[in-house]
């Protein structure tokens, strides 16, 4: 009886006028109080974001994603217009490159022996005799040995006779390359990329991979060319690579411009070689200086910084059209594409601005006192400072969320460690057109310089100086008749010439180019 009672007063109180005007006044300031958190969170939000545009846009770049895309080029003018690239970008095609003799050799040439411990890296030829046995094999059927094939026997005797059997061994490339080499007389490169605006990070860039497998043939090829003392053929190879390598500059794709930085690295190879053993003519040097010395990486690597946060700022637009779907982490049952998705049609608009907003200043923090493009400087100490300040920033998803970084944190690349292999790519391109001056300087007086000044202004216009300390490169010239030039390396601390483990080592010894023992 008592229980009926209560209820029934409770049922009256609920339902009385009195009630529902205070629950509607309830239900008002809720409604005004969401209202005022949309209008505040779009009117912030809209405001902060264009003031960040407007700025970067009036001092640095367009923020447009499609300004980027390069423009169509006419057909006769294009490298890429050739019929063998364009093979590249059809899905069914058997590219010659998965099934000519080098791609079989390559599985039977085996890694070099683990030095010893406490040994410093030091750059040798490329093991064409290793090669010649593994195109042998590959002609006569035989089983490949346990662990490839190998050779110590790295002087010009031993490689010579080898070079004629590496060559014959490429002949299933020669009218391909030829074709390439022929295209790229035209001016100007524009592959034929279908940028996905849909969704940026889904464009396909499949030329990269054949430019690679290009470039790792056409080094081996030079290689066999000088040791068969066929320089004119190397410096035309030699020239495809760097050209190669040239042709995907425009792209805005960051992983463009990290693929190139390794084209290029491939490229100095038979360059180092040929002038190791004194292959290269004055007029040949001058030639190779030539396309050597205008490159500027770090120059490069803003526009490349450019592309990137333009794409992602792309991308954060469309998530605000086709909702937050596109985060998609399946890594719990609660949080997935519908949850998010559904999340998605309450977030103001505003919200959205401010995560671009969190973005593009994340992005800049990475990098931020790292590079400084115009003295063409890097910075190790400040990058690697970056570096771990990227990485501790791992706060949780509900405070990622209020403190709109959510999309921030999951579509930021870590990026903070980009100038390192920005400094090695520019270190080899500087020192490889300094050894070509060098050569030259040798060629004219019979011996190498005293030092790097000499060089200038016959054999070099300007002497580049080192990324690490913006001082000029260290050298030495040696008793034997050679050279040693070095850059202080990543450690920052001049370690007498002496390298690291690997040619460009991050943890000790510098960045050196030397010559082995004659």
């Amino acid at each position: 009886m008592w229980e009926r009672s209560t209820t029934r007063r409770f049922l009256r109180w609920l339902f009385s006028a009195r009630t529902m005007r205070r629950g509607l006044i309830t239900l008002a300031w809720i409604v005004s109080l969401i209202a005022l958190y949309y209008g505040l969170t779009d009117w912030r939000g809209h405001r902060a974001w264009n003031e960040y545009r407007q700025n970067y846009e009036a001092h640095v770049a367009p923020l447009e994603f499609q300004a980027y895309i390069p423009k169509p080029i006419p057909y006769s003018e294009n490298f890429a217009s050739t019929p063998f690239v364009h093979s590249w970008f059809k899905e069914d095609t058997n590219s010659l490159f998965e099934h000519d003799t080098y791609a079989q050799a390559d599985n039977f040439v085996g890694s070099p022996p683990k030095r010893p411990a406490g040994r410093k890296y030091a750059k040798h030829f490329q093991n064409l005799v290793a090669w010649q046995e593994a195109f042998a094999a590959v002609r006569s059927h035989a089983v490949k040995p346990k662990d490839g094939y190998w050779s110590d026997n790295l002087d010009l005797a031993s490689r010579a006779h080898a070079a004629a059997a590496v060559l014959d061994g490429l002949k299933d490339d020669k009218a391909v390359l030829e074709e390439l080499r022929l295209a790229s007389a035209r001016p100007l490169a524009r592959y034929p990329i279908v940028y996905d605006m849909e969704n940026p990070g889904a464009t396909l860039f499949p030329h990269l991979r054949r430019i690679k497998e290009t470039c790792i043939r056409l080094e081996i090829k030079a290689c066999a060319e000088l040791a068969a003392g066929q320089n004119e053929n190397a410096l035309e190879d030699a020239e495809l690579m760097l050209y190669l390598t040239d042709t995907v500059k425009t792209e805005p794709s960051l992983i463009s411009y990290l693929v190139r930085l390794a084209f290029v690295k491939v490229a100095i190879q038979p360059i180092w070689e040929g002038l190791a053993e004194h292959r290269w003519t004055d007029a040949q040097l001058q030639q190779l200086q030539g396309r050597l010395e205008p490159y500027n990486f770090l120059s490069d690597m803003q526009w490349s910084l450019q592309t990137e946060r333009a794409t992602e700022v792309l991308t954060l637009d469309l998530l605000r059209m086709k909702g937050l779907g596109l985060l998609i982490d399946n890594s719990s049952p609660w949080w997935n594409e519908q949850t998010l998705k559904l999340l998605g049609r309450f977030v103001p608009s505003g919200w959205y601005e401010m995560e671009k907003l969190n973005y593009c200043l994340r992005f800049d923090d990475q990098l931020r006192g790292s590079v400084d493009a115009s003295s063409r400087r890097v910075f190790p100490r400040q990058i690697n400072s970056n570096e771990l300040a990227a990485k501790a920033l791992t706060n949780g998803t509900w405070h990622a969320i209020i403190c709109h970084q959510l999309v921030a944190r999951t579509l930021l690349a870590d990026i903070a460690w980009l100038p390192c292999p920005v400094a090695m790519a520019q270190t080899a391109t500087d020192q490889a057109a300094i050894a070509c001056a060098l050569e030259r300087y040798r060629l004219a007086n019979g011996q190498f310089p005293e030092n790097l000044q000499a060089l200038v202004p016959r054999f070099i216009t300007h002497l580049p100086n080192d990324v690490i300390t913006g001082e000029p490169f260290k050298y030495r010239r040696n008793d034997d008749g050679r050279f040693v030039l070095y850059s202080v390396g990543w450690n920052e601390k001049d370690d007498g010439g002496v390298p690291g483990s690997v040619w460009f080592d991050k943890t000790e010894g510098d960045w050196v180019w030397e010559y082995p023992a004659p």
